[in-house]
């Protein structure tokens, strides 16, 4: 009586909430190493809009995790998630204990690869990439020894993680022993030729394909968008015999790309108005345009119709919200979505300690950094971790603090400090009036200094009244780049404050001299 109540409430879950309580009844029976009921609660779990999947993980790891249709959900569940990761993790752990692998297994590990792969693109780790792409090649040839690997789901996986890790060679190979090849199978392949920048080789087959869908389109349409070619992407867009929710978010994000938030937003509008269904990538493209522009107006009405509609607000979607609060200056609302994310990528981290930071709450940021150190088995910071620790330094004056952070990043956490590391080391030095140290860090960078450098420390010459740096600073700019009239009325001032008369009017011909223009002060409101 009780098993067959159980089975029918673990079939009905609407909510998380319900499947809390039927977690609850099932141990409360006894019934947690039932084959028919734990499997729909996980699957629920972690796979439902409605479910939440570190709750699945902790499900899981209740149960003896050797059930083969369990570990396959998990690692669906993982590869579609901000820590695929996982569920090469839940692979391995299937393979040691010898529990059963099919061709689910091994299409699902294959997606999680090339997500890997994909969401490492920009990373600077490059060995995580390699010792990934050796996987999928260790995966192929198990695929291989236990015969799936005619499985054309299989293949087409395959097809995605080669081409992910940039081995167009081996899924062209691949691809060229196809026994049936489907559309899929076409566009892959085109899509690897596209993102290695063979377009020769991907227009032939493109042209050879027997038939086309809206995802050959969409393929086309991503050539142009990577290149920043707009026009053409809006050209394939309006001209594709169908469109779906992936071209118009191509579209979408092709705007975000070029910088171009107003025409995103403009879109976004288009695609509600012809009633088609936004995804979660369409939000997180427009979250990305609103936290740009600093329309928190369109960014909260996302989140208040997400919220009404039930739906969980995790991975990327949760990161998108929080950085579009922090970027629009709520950090009351991004504080309350970052803690509501259960599973926190590095990015999401990021978000919430930069937005702090750049807003003048460098206490928190700072709290915030020393509470992901604490859970570094979980994350670790990255490059950009450390400019928002950085900027809390600077906001905050704490310049010792700075120095170690600095420090330290290179020495323990192996990231050597990029151009914007350095800006944010010469403003915190600057901004407290170190800037004969500030100057010395500047010419003994590892590259060149650009003009935002330069002109940091200029603009701390007025405040600090030191004519002599400003000279140099002004002169490394004229070097750099045609000298703009801020800087002419940065210098002149700094000469006016220290009454080297002389030296302004000299200035002042200087720009008459140049044709140098002053342009006119303005400022922006928006209009209700």
């Amino acid at each position: 009586m009780v098993r067959s109540r159980l089975i029918q409430m673990v079939s009905k879950l609407q909510s998380l909430k319900e499947a809390e309580q039927a977690h609850a009844s099932i141990i409360k029976a006894a019934l947690w190493d039932h084959s028919g009921i734990v499997p729909k609660l996980i699957s629920f779990a972690c796979l439902s809009p409605a479910g939440s999947l570190s709750r699945a993980q902790e499900m899981f790891q209740e149960t003896s995790m050797d059930n083969p249709f369990v570990c396959n959900t998990m690692i669906r569940a993982y590869s579609k998630s901000v820590f695929p990761i996982r569920a090469v993790l839940i692979y391995n752990r299937m393979h040691g204990a010898h529990v059963e692998c099919d061709h689910f297994t091994y299409n699902f590990v294959l997606k999680a690869c090339g997500r890997i792969l994909w969401c490492t693109k920009d990373d600077a780790r490059a060995v995580e990439r390699i010792d990934i792409a050796s996987k999928g090649a260790e995966i192929h040839c198990k695929v291989w020894k236990v015969g799936f690997d005619r499985d054309q789901y299989i293949q087409n996986s395959l097809l995605h993680v080669y081409s992910q890790c940039g081995s167009v060679s081996h899924a062209r190979r691949l691809f060229d022993e196809m026994t049936q090849r489907t559309v899929a199978s076409w566009n892959i392949i085109i899509s690897a030729y596209d993102r290695s920048g063979d377009f020769a080789s991907a227009d032939r087959l493109l042209g050879l394909m027997p038939a086309k869908n809206v995802v050959s389109w969409n393929t086309l349409m991503g050539r142009y968008i990577r290149m920043g070619d707009l026009a053409a992407a809006k050209k394939v867009f309006l001209e594709m015999p169908e469109r779906d929710a992936v071209s118009w978010n191509s579209m979408i994000a092709g705007y975000v790309q070029v910088k171009d938030y107003n025409g995103a937003l403009s879109l976004f509008h288009e695609m509600l108005n012809a009633n088609i269904e936004a995804t979660e990538i369409t939000l997180i493209s427009v979250l990305g345009a609103c936290a740009e522009t600093g329309d928190l107006e369109v960014g909260g009405m996302i989140h208040e119709s997400l919220e009404a509609k039930g739906y969980k607000i995790e991975g990327y979607l949760g990161i998108a919200i929080v950085d579009m609060y922090s970027k629009c200056g709520n950090l009351s609302h991004a504080w309350e979505v970052f803690s509501q994310v259960k599973m926190k990528p590095v990015s999401c981290w990021n978000a919430m300690i930069v937005g702090l930071a750049v807003h003048g709450y460098s206490d928190e940021a700072l709290e915030l950094f020393a509470e992901m150190e604490r859970r570094i088995d979980e994350v670790r910071p990255n490059r950009v971790t450390f400019i928002g620790v950085l900027i809390a330094c600077s906001h905050k004056g704490l310049v010792d603090k700075g120095r170690e952070f600095f420090g330290r990043m290179r020495k323990e956490y192996k990231i050597e400090p990029d151009m914007k590391h350095y800006g944010c080391m010469v403003d915190l030095l600057s901004r407290w009036g170190l800037l004969s140290e500030a100057y010395e860090m500047i010419k003994r960078m590892p590259f060149q200094a650009n003009s935002v450098l330069w002109r940091t420390l200029l603009g701390a010459c007025r405040v600090h009244g030191n004519v002599e740096l400003a000279e140099l600073s002004f002169q490394e700019l004229t070097d750099l780049e045609p000298t703009q009239d801020g800087d002419y009325v940065l210098l002149s001032n700094i000469y006016s404050e220290a009454r080297r008369w002389g030296d302004v009017e000299f200035l002042r011909g200087e720009m008459i001299d140049f044709r140098v223009p002053k342009r006119p002060g303005s400022s922006n409101i928006e209009m209700k």
